[in-house]
């Protein structure tokens, strides 16, 4: 693709999107999900962009998971009324209010971790004789929100279920950690525990006579891992529509399957150990790389490069002797170590076809974090 028309028509840097690999990607876990027997609810995090929740939806997601309320929006606003899953503790009065007003338009569950969160909720939802389905988030290894597996999710459930206005649908987990392990035996393992933590408390649940319809697991670098635990309803996957560097060290996919790329220009060779390219911290963020990796992403086209170090509009590149290039002028890809917050910098997606662009993607739900 080096010599594709688009890496010279577009101003740089920018996000460009491969839609025979977005497709592809969109398309293979939607056809493992079916394999498995579960719904597929992928996260809007990821791309922040109608074009491609639409494109997933015709692949058979049955709805989105949104991290924050102004997600939700976004989807709303464009005419997506589909069952949205809030991963996320929605608290204070702003943000309830808000709600309030979505749960006229659009299906929408919420997470809680605890009686400090779901009692608001409830007292907001009753007084105007609304209900509101929660999941309960539970903490299987993450260590960040949640309410630990067993006794404790139990205690939470039989709270809930007196609250009025609120209808517990059941547990939901983001299993982040096991994205994060060195060794792919590691990652399978943490994954697993993960699922049957989750999975183990949903039939403790059920035992004492508590419904549980759903059970939901989410992470796109253990979606093949967590999964195969039986008993789970549903996954969460979100980074899979494009994948990034991230991904790569569990062996599933290498550059050739990501779908998005930093599309950027070199400005400046004061050495010849040294590239400088017009992407920085502004652009590819200051995400750390993966374990076993280095630098601030991958150079696609000089894959011995590393981009060692970025201040807000620079990325300094270093190279190994002996390498040929960049040159001035010369546009190089690079797939970012994070690809969520590398669009949510971006006003827009450029979907090429070809070497060509054939559409304009605005990031709909742009820096809509709150």
């Amino acid at each position: 693709m080096n010599g594709a028309p688009y890496r010279k028509e577009l101003d740089t840097p920018c996000l460009v999107v491969d839609l025979d690999r977005l497709e592809q990607n969109i398309a293979e876990m939607a056809e493992y999900a079916r394999s498995r027997g579960l719904a597929l609810r992928p996260h809007f995090k990821t791309h922040k962009t109608i074009e491609i929740a639409q494109l997933q939806r015709q692949y058979g997601a049955i709805g989105f998971t949104c991290a924050k309320l102004g997600e939700v929006e976004a989807l709303v606003e464009a005419g997506v009324l589909d069952d949205i899953l809030v991963a996320y503790q929605v608290v204070g009065e702003q943000k309830i209010a808000r709600l309030l007003r979505l749960l006229e338009r659009a299906r929408i569950t919420v997470a809680v971790d605890s009686v400090a969160v779901a009692e608001p909720l409830s007292r907001a939802v009753a007084a105007l004789g609304k209900r509101l389905d929660v999941v309960i988030e539970v903490d299987t290894g993450l260590r960040r929100a949640g309410v630990q597996p067993g006794e404790p999710v139990l205690r939470l459930a039989h709270e809930l279920v007196q609250m009025p206005g609120l209808r517990l649908r059941g547990l939901m987990t983001h299993e982040g950690h096991a994205g994060r392990a060195p060794t792919t035996e590691e990652m399978e393992q943490l994954a697993r525990a993960a699922g049957e933590a989750l999975v183990s408390s949903a039939a403790l649940l059920r035992r004492h006579g508590v419904s549980v319809d759903i059970v939901s697991v989410g992470s796109t670098p253990a979606a093949f891992a967590t999964t195969r635990v039986e008993g789970l309803t549903e996954m969460r996957p979100g980074t899979y529509v494009f994948y990034d560097a991230a991904a790569f060290r569990f062996g599933r996919i290498g550059p050739e399957r990501v779908a998005l790329r930093v599309l950027t220009t070199v400005i400046s060779r004061p050495s010849p150990d040294r590239a400088v390219i017009d992407a920085g911290s502004k652009t590819l963020t200051s995400d750390p790389p993966p374990p076993g990796r280095t630098g601030y992403g991958y150079v696609v086209d000089y894959p011995m490069a590393t981009i060692a170090r970025l201040s807000e509009e620079h990325g300094v590149v270093e190279l190994p002797p002996g390498v040929d290039g960049p040159v001035v002028g010369e546009r190089l890809e690079i797939i970012p170590n994070h690809v969520c917050p590398v669009v949510n910098l971006q006003d827009e997606l450029f979907a090429i076809r070809n070497g060509e662009v054939v559409a304009t993607w605005r990031v709909a739900a742009r820096g809509r974090v709150r």
